[in-house]
């Protein structure tokens, strides 16, 4: 039977509200347009630091311009009066290349993208029990190809390791995917059309709900930073 992590989601932040606490988030974002409407939801309950670790991703001027995309989005946001930090690892490639050898040729969401997903959380367990955080997230349940059901249990695993809790989520749940459509038509957002790495196989076709992005915009997501441009690239 599969859980539904937004119904568990909902709990903790009824008591949030109850105690009144605001606990510290590290937060792993694939990229700018799957954290607009996560870090929207979530910001109303936490201080969040953002990490942008995503090795996966090819090539490196790929990698270097959804950095650059979701560090403007972060721009954009504290200058409408959030406090989100940032963090972010240097390109590494070749490690997702290591952990990944043997199942170049899996299908989409099957063994290879788990290991992926380990990689990443992992990196962002580490990351906040090394910096004192109350609870460590990912943005990755916001995408309707991302399986929640196997994000969570990794989350929930490196949680028993690190000692640091994972916040459950399925941001996909209440409209979370189309409202990060919206908010990345609002910034105007480039947005991808596959996940990031080289064995990714899915079909380039944009669905009804991401035609709104189909048009390209060349336009500054910040003032003076984060030049990332819009077009039909879909999470």
């Amino acid at each position: 039977m599969k859980t539904n992590y937004q119904l568990e989601l909902d709990r903790i932040l009824s008591d949030l509200e109850e105690t009144g606490g605001r606990p510290t988030l590290l937060l792993h974002s694939c990229c700018g347009p799957c954290s607009s409407y996560v870090l929207d939801y979530l910001a109303q309950w936490f201080d969040i630091t953002v990490l942008y670790y995503n090795p996966c991703i090819d090539p490196e001027e790929e990698y270097e311009l959804r950095k650059d995309v979701q560090k403007g989005l972060i721009d954009r946001m504290n200058a409408h009066g959030r406090n989100i930090r940032y963090l972010d690892e240097p390109y590494d490639h070749l490690s997702f290349l290591d952990r990944v050898a043997g199942h170049e040729e899996d299908r989409e969401g099957g063994a290879r993208c788990a290991i992926c997903f380990e990689q990443r959380l992992r990196k962002a367990a580490e990351t906040a029990r090394a910096g004192g955080y109350d609870w460590f997230c990912t943005t990755l349940t916001v995408s309707p190809h991302k399986n929640a059901q196997v994000l969570n249990r990794i989350g929930q695993e490196l949680a028993g390791e690190t000692g640091v809790p994972f916040l459950p989520s399925d941001f996909k749940k209440r409209d979370g995917y189309k409202k990060s459509i919206e908010l990345s038509r609002e910034y105007c957002l480039y947005r991808q059309n596959y996940c990031g790495c080289e064995f990714s196989s899915r079909p380039e076709e944009t669905d009804a709900a991401t035609q709104v992005m189909t048009a390209v915009v060349s336009k500054s997501i910040a003032e003076g930073s984060g030049q990332g441009k819009a077009g039909s690239y879909e999470t």
